[in-house]
């Protein structure tokens, strides 16, 4: 089976907020992203709704319930509710995503740039893991590569998502070599602890087929920054299935 394509449309939301109003549509955009073939939706609110908003959230997760598609909703599961934010197990009581990929992004973070650190993290993340495996989500623990995912394990996720930044900036440096075991090992760990294997972060046409080819089983990638940029020259149709080909091709399926 090849490995999944959850897009993610964070980056449409930043256009329409820029100019306020409702355009581009979010769920205008999501419809076109299933049409074309893709998986799932992915979204990653932040407290200061600079581009979802938890209204998005809940009319995404209406739109893929009734498509029988995966919602996938990222977030820091510590950041407070405030206004306009709930609170990311508040959205996913509400919403009940297929899945939740928790990451430990703080407030002022321009995007996510690490993994947990497992270790220091297991005793605040064990109770919130619990939590929402009760609403029914798999939970995916943002990892970075060489991270001790063995402990993830232990803490009740599901899945861990690979952390793909370092491995985007060493493909465009030409030094992806040098990188490319280090995620492999760590893929490879995760497996045998019985957790599922996601990536995501910088993930584009032209670093992805490599890096799920190495890996072997991949079971999905939520990419939004790339495709977004990509779909701005393409067409977002045809750009979303440019990724599935790759992925098919990737997967050896």
């Amino acid at each position: 089976m090849p490995t999944r394509l959850s897009v993610n449309l964070n980056k449409i939301a930043v256009l329409r907020n820029s100019r306020g109003g409702g355009k581009p549509d979010v769920l205008h955009a999501a419809r076109v992203c299933l049409d074309a073939g893709a998986d799932g939706i992915t979204v990653h609110p932040r407290p200061d709704a600079r581009h979802i908003r938890a209204d998005d959230v809940i009319a995404l997760a209406a739109l893929t319930s009734a498509r029988g598609v995966e919602f996938n909703i990222e977030g820091n599961p510590f950041a407070a509710p405030r206004a306009g934010y709930p609170g990311l197990l508040a959205l996913c009581t509400r919403t009940r995503p297929a899945q939740v990929t928790l990451v430990p992004d703080g407030d002022g973070q321009l995007t996510s740039d690490h993994g947990f650190d497992f270790g220091r993290d297991a005793a605040a993340l064990r109770p919130l893991v619990a939590a929402f495996r009760v609403l029914g989500c798999r939970v995916s623990l943002f990892a970075d590569a060489g991270a001790d995912v063995a402990e993830a394990a232990s803490i009740g996720a599901d899945r861990i998502e690979l952390y793909t930044g370092p491995w985007a900036e060493a493909f465009d440096a030409g030094t992806a070599a040098q990188v490319l075991p280090l995620f492999q090992a760590t893929a490879a760990r995760a497996r045998a602890a019985g957790l599922g294997v996601n990536a995501g972060h910088d993930l584009s046409q032209a670093n992805l087929g490599a890096f799920v080819a190495a890996l072997g089983r991949v079971d999905e990638v939520s990419i939004g920054h790339a495709l977004i940029g990509e779909a701005l020259y393409d067409g977002l149709a045809t750009t979303v299935a440019r990724y599935l080909a790759i992925l098919r091709a990737a997967s050896g399926a």
